[in-house]
């Protein structure tokens, strides 16, 4: 059943990373929206209301790092996971600094190692690999 374990709203400029991480997680049962990059994420979240975004780093418009910061300052998306999907040398901040979310998955990834996390931060699973029961919407 589609959605059964949450919405994810992923957010990658590139049309095939978008669709390749939408079905990974739609064949686990996630209910998957898509945005091209930070601005558009930012325009939907309120009305998709997802239990995770992932981010890609660079993005047109606004990159997942300064979207992922907005998310973050918004009372009405603060509780909201992050998780920063991108090449392993994007992931820097300013002066070294940590970037403001959840997880942090390198591309190229394992489409296991996705969904491990993606069920990690919508409490599907534990942090030991634990199976918990499917969010009820």
């Amino acid at each position: 059943m589609p959605g059964t374990y949450g919405r994810v709203l992923v957010v990658d400029d590139d049309q095939v990373i978008r669709q390749l991480i939408k079905v990974n997680l739609e064949l686990e049962g996630f209910e998957v929206v898509t945005a091209a990059d930070g601005a558009e994420c930012l325009d939907v979240v309120h009305g998709v209301r997802p239990d995770l975004v992932t981010l890609d780093v660079m993005m047109p418009r606004l990159d997942g790092l300064r979207a992922a910061e907005q998310l973050r300052s918004d009372p009405r998306t603060r509780h909201i996971p992050v998780a920063i999907i991108s090449a392993g040398t994007q992931f820097g901040g300013e002066k070294g600094a940590e970037p403001a979310v959840d997880a942090l998955l390198a591309k190229p990834f394992e489409p296991a190692a996705l969904v491990r996390m993606a069920r990690r931060l919508t409490g599907l699973e534990s942090a030991d690999g634990e199976a918990v029961r499917p969010v009820r919407r």
